[in-house]
């Protein structure tokens, strides 16, 4: 059988008051993604052909961050999720089909819920296909309430607030998650009523007009309720980051990457870990980040858009900056910062020093202490440290500034001037003792 074609119609047009935030509810990040990213991800998978997002009047900032295959469409006023969903009519003009509906405030609707709601509307031939979920103790208690007729089929969804007390009672619930048929949704939007509690149009009520149409209307219930939790407040938005980091950390253990204790540990979905990594306690790696077969990050490390070699190892309490590279055998130790650097094969980087804008060659030492003075008032400088070079404890290199190849600095060195290689610098004031102050001191 051949499949009609899919469109999605994300409803994103909430202005998310409850966050008390300037910034647009959509655009808060949670492990790596905005809430509207999260949604977007799940449905890039079902490749949908079009994909419409409705955003409310004056969004600019959300459309802006909608990425080239979502079409924007917006809803002029709040009149309700039935007419968020009529506001996207124009976007998906031509288009018929199946026409998969959530909400954008969803980040933990999966992919795979989504398939197999489709799959199930496509197999049951409906007109409307609902996902639904029995609410738990955290989940669903505001949610619409799915009223089943006495043959068992999905009759109609009451939303919370118009539900009787017997409706209330019920344990089934609305997760905000369909497919229409497209020819038969227009019409039904047309036909909402906002004579209910809120006085807006609920899309909810266009099962009930489908099933007083003799149209069949089918309910997929999902067994993990997590899928519908939606974001309105900061309290919510840490519940869903919670569970996702916890599914992300899961995803890695899997596939063979040691994660020592996944609670304290913060992996955003864009980092890539390969097997063998082993990531340890009160860990944070975020954006791009690449962690290579074998390296050793933690506890306590912060890495940021940073590639960390085969063997590598990062901490105990270091922050690897965006542009940061460890070769594989390196080491960034305790009390290190690294930014937009490359750290060589088998070099060292041991404790408390900073490491910015520079390039250490392969099995250099860098000595406790380095700071690389990378900022002239006007523009970074680069240093770059050679090959097999041993650096003294508390040497500053003033960049632009080049430590030749198996070189030495002298500690308590200010190197300003290039180091040729195998040379010896030392930048200091000779030492002098006076014999005999201390006691004058004290009279």
């Amino acid at each position: 059988m051949t499949h009609a074609p899919l469109a999605c119609l994300i409803l994103a047009g909430g202005k998310g008051t409850r966050m008390k935030s300037e910034r647009p509810k959509l655009l808060h990040e949670l492990c790596g993604r905005s809430l509207l990213g999260w949604t977007l991800a799940a449905v890039a998978e079902l490749a949908p052909d079009p994909a419409v997002a409705v955003v409310p009047a004056g969004a600019s900032a959300v459309t802006a961050s909608l990425p080239a295959w979502v079409r924007p469409a917006v809803q002029e006023q709040p009149l309700g999720t039935g007419d968020a969903a009529r506001s996207g009519r124009q976007a998906l003009a031509g288009f018929s089909g199946d026409v998969l509906v959530l909400n954008g405030d969803h980040p933990l609707t999966d992919p795979a819920s989504l398939r197999d709601l489709v799959a199930g509307h496509r197999a049951a031939r409906a007109a409307a296909s609902v996902l639904t979920f029995d609410r738990t103790a955290g989940i669903g208690s505001d949610f619409g309430r799915v009223v089943r007729a006495a043959d068992g089929s999905l009759e109609r969804i009451v939303e919370a607030g118009d539900a009787s007390q017997a409706e209330r009672a019920l344990t089934e619930v609305n997760s905000g998650i369909y497919v229409f048929d497209s020819d038969l949704l227009w019409p039904a939007l047309e036909r909402l009523e906002s004579a209910n509690r809120q006085g807006e149009l609920y899309l909810t009520d266009v099962v009930a007009i489908l099933r007083g149409e003799g149209k069949q209307v089918a309910a997929h219930r999902h067994d993990d309720a997590t899928v519908a939790l939606g974001v309105n407040t900061r309290a919510d938005l840490a519940e869903a980051a919670a569970i996702l980091r916890a599914r992300i950390a899961r995803g890695h253990m899997l596939a063979g990457v040691t994660i020592v204790d996944p609670v304290t540990t913060y992996i955003d979905v864009t980092v890539r870990i390969e097997p063998d990594a082993v990531v340890q306690p009160f860990t944070i790696v975020r954006g791009e980040s690449l962690l290579e077969r074998g390296c050793l990050v933690g506890p306590h490390a912060v890495v940021v858009d940073s590639r960390i070699g085969p063997g590598a190892e990062v901490g105990p309490f270091c922050l690897l900056r965006p542009g940061t590279v460890l070769e594989a055998g390196a080491h960034a130790g305790h009390f290190v910062e690294v930014k937009n650097s490359r750290v060589g094969e088998g070099a060292k980087v041991p404790h408390l020093s900073y490491i910015g804008d520079a390039e250490i060659g392969a099995q250099t030492n860098i000595g406790a202490g380095a700071i690389t003075a990378n900022y002239d008032g006007h523009q970074k400088q680069r240093t770059v440290i050679g090959r097999d070079v041993h650096t003294g404890s508390d040497n500053v290199f003033v960049a632009p500034v080049t430590i030749g190849d198996g070189a030495w600095t002298a500690a308590g060195s200010i190197i300003t001037d290039d180091v040729p290689p195998e040379a010896l610098a030392v930048a200091r004031a000779r030492q002098r003792n006076i014999e005999g102050y201390g006691k004058r001191k004290r009279g």
